[in-house]
């Protein structure tokens, strides 16, 4: 079940689970420096979380990624291949948001397939991928229902399940728990690293809550004034601080 799904949502050319690199990222926001020369590879497959207050630069170093903000140096590659010169529609990486950003006119189903619209995959292809990824998240059977007749954690989902359907070779989480209660939270940290390690996907997590970087993460790589100050296993950062700030 879990190969033939992931082949199903497989996008033709587009392997699961490929290498991320950041190359001395850096952004500027006139003399302030919110990305100071950030590099880091992050392997396929592996979950890599950036954990960090507000301000660290984390969620920066993400859209850099996604290619919703410009880079001011450095470089992105995705499986080796260069893309900060590439449209974010065109880098093929999966999103999920704080707030979901679920369309409203659309059904559950119509959210999800929207993505495979985009990419010409339509008809009984679609409705295959739909129904496989619905059925990974546990949403089977609520493809006519519209966000608004969701739960918050079935919203998540249905983003989620929006993020995966085609394929993409990197999951970006930016903080997509946020918004949830502490039990539904817990939850839900425990689901999405299953469905990753399913998957064998990519995946870079955006969180400033410790518990949940401990709890999902294969590496951790702690910012703070857009530097990363430390990067290493949950036991490494926890037993072996390099810094009063990372042992803090």
């Amino acid at each position: 079940m879990t190969a033939a799904l992931a082949a199903n949502v497989a996008a033709p050319g587009a392997p699961l689970g490929a290498p991320l690199t950041l190359d001395r990222i850096t952004k500027l926001y006139g003399n302030v420096a919110a990305v100071r020369e950030v590099s880091l590879e992050v392997a396929g497959g592996e979950f890599l979380t950036l954990l960090g207050p507000s301000g660290s630069g984390k969620t920066t170093t993400l859209m850099i990624v996604a290619g919703f903000v410009d880079a001011d140096g450095g470089e992105v590659l995705v499986g080796g291949r260069p893309v900060s010169a590439v449209p974010p529609h065109k880098r093929g990486l999966g999103v999920v948001f704080q707030h979901y950003a679920l369309f409203p006119h659309m059904t559950v189903g119509g959210n999800v397939a929207f993505p495979l619209e985009l990419r010409g995959v339509r008809g009984t292809e679609a409705r295959r991928k739909v129904s496989d990824v619905l059925d990974l998240v546990r949403l089977s059977g609520l493809d006519g229902r519209y966000p608004r007749q969701l739960s918050g954690g079935q919203q998540q989902r249905v983003a989620l399940a929006r993020a995966l359907v085609f394929g993409p070779p990197v999951l970006l989480m930016d903080e997509p728990l946020g918004a949830l209660d502490r039990q539904l939270r817990a939850e839900m940290q425990l689901e999405i690293k299953a469905i990753q390690r399913r998957l064998g996907i990519t995946v870079v997590y955006v969180t400033h809550d410790q518990g949940e970087a401990l709890t999902m993460s294969d590496r951790i790589a702690v910012m703070r004034d857009g530097r990363i100050e430390q990067a290493g296993n949950p036991a490494d950062l926890y037993e072996r601080p390099t810094t009063p700030f990372v042992a803090s």
